[in-house]
C-alpha cells in the first residue's frame, strides 16, 4: 500500500518522539517544568518519578509495546490479534517499566478470557502505536480494521476507538500527499459533534501559544484532554524539532501527543526533519 521504507520512517519516528517525550512525561507541575534542569534540545532521562530505572534514550511504556508490536509484526508478517495478545501478555508479565490502568485491566481479562480483552479506558496512547499496521495492511480498509483490533486489545472503548479511526484516517490522507489541516477539515463531518468540536478547538489555537493552550485543553492522557493539543500541534508547526520541544515544555501526557502528531507530520515530509541527535534511541529500526 505504501513504501516498506516511508512506513519504517513513521515507525522509527514515533519511537524518537516518545523517547524524547520521556523527560517531562507525567510531569504535571508547572514549577518542575520551568526549571532548567532539563536540555530540551537532547534526549533526556525522565523527571517523573514514573519512570524510574529510565534512562536517555529509553523509552515510556508507549514506546515499548511499540516496539513489541513492530517486532511482532516483522517476526510474523501479520497482525494476528489472537497470537499478538499472547505475545503482548507473555511480554507484559515480566515488564519492568510502568503499568498503567489500561494495561493492568487488560491484563486481567486476558487472564479471564474476556474477549475482547482491553479495558474501559480513555487514554490515548494505543493510538500513537498504529504505524506499525501499515507494514501488513494491503489496503486502507484492512488498515482501519487493524486500528480497531489493535485498540480493542487494550482500549476496548468507543470513545478510543472513533478517535483513533480518525487519527489512521488523517494518517492515510497524508501518506498520499494531501495537507494536513485541509484533511482534517476534510475528515470532520465524518465524526460525531464532540470530535468535531475538540477538532475546531484545535485548529483555532494554532497562533496561540503551544505551552497555554495544552495546559487550557489539559495536559492529561485521556482524550478529552490531549486530542485537541495533538490538532494544535499539527496545525501550528512546520517543523518536527520544534513540535516535539513545544509540546514536551507543556507536560503532562506528552508521549501520547508526540507519537500521534509525529507519525501524522512525517507521513509527507522528509526523513531529515528527524534531529539526528535524537537517533540515539535504544532501539534499531530497520
Amino acid at each position: 500500500m505504501f513504501e516498506e521504507k516511508k512506513i519504517k520512517e513513521l515507525v522509527l519516528v514515533s519511537l524518537v518522539a516518545d523517547s524524547y517525550s520521556l523527560g517531562s512525561h507525567w510531569v504535571y507541575d508547572e514549577n518542575q517544568l520551568a526549571k532548567d534542569s532539563i536540555n530540551w534540545n537532547i534526549l533526556n532521562a525522565p523527571m517523573a518519578i514514573w519512570h524510574k530505572g529510565k534512562g536517555a534514550g529509553e523509552f515510556t511504556h508507549y514506546g515499548d509495546q511499540t516496539l513489541w508490536l513492530y517486532e511482532f509484526i516483522l517476526e510474523n508478517n501479520n497482525f494476528n490479534e489472537k497470537e499478538f495478545s499472547k505475545y503482548w501478555f507473555e511480554k507484559m508479565k515480566t515488564y519492568d517499566g510502568y503499568l498503567d490502568s489500561a494495561s493492568k485491566q487488560s491484563m486481567q481479562n486476558i487472564a479471564n478470557g474476556i474477549t475482547p480483552s482491553g479495558s474501559t479506558s480513555t487514554d490515548m496512547s494505543v493510538i500513537g502505536r498504529i504505524a506499525p499496521l501499515l507494514l501488513v495492511s494491503e489496503n486502507k480498509i484492512e488498515f482501519l480494521q487493524n486500528v480497531e483490533k489493535l485498540i480493542n486489545l487494550t482500549h476496548n472503548n468507543i470513545k478510543t476507538i472513533t478517535c483513533g479511526k480518525f487519527f489512521a484516517k488523517l494518517l492515510l490522507m497524508v501518506l498520499e500527499g494531501k495537507n494536513i489541516i485541509e484533511s482534517i477539515s476534510f475528515l470532520k463531518d465524518e465524526f460525531d459533534t464532540s470530535i468535531q468540536k475538540m477538532i475546531t478547538r484545535g485548529i483555532d489555537s494554532k497562533n496561540e501559544n503551544t505551552y497555554d493552550s495544552i495546559r487550557n485543553f489539559g495536559p492529561a492522557c485521556d482524550i478529552d484532554d490531549g486530542f485537541s493539543g495533538i490538532i494544535h500541534l499539527l496545525c501550528k508547526y512546520d517543523n518536527l524539532k520544534e513540535l516535539l520541544i513545544q509540546n514536551a515544555k507543556a507536560g503532562g501526557d506528552t508521549s501520547s501527543r508526540a507519537m500521534i502528531s509525529s507519525i501524522i507530520f512525517m507521513a509527507n515530509k522528509s526523513y531529515n526533519q528527524i534531529p539526528q541527535e535524537w537517533l540515539a534511541i535504544k532501539a534499531n529500526i530497520n
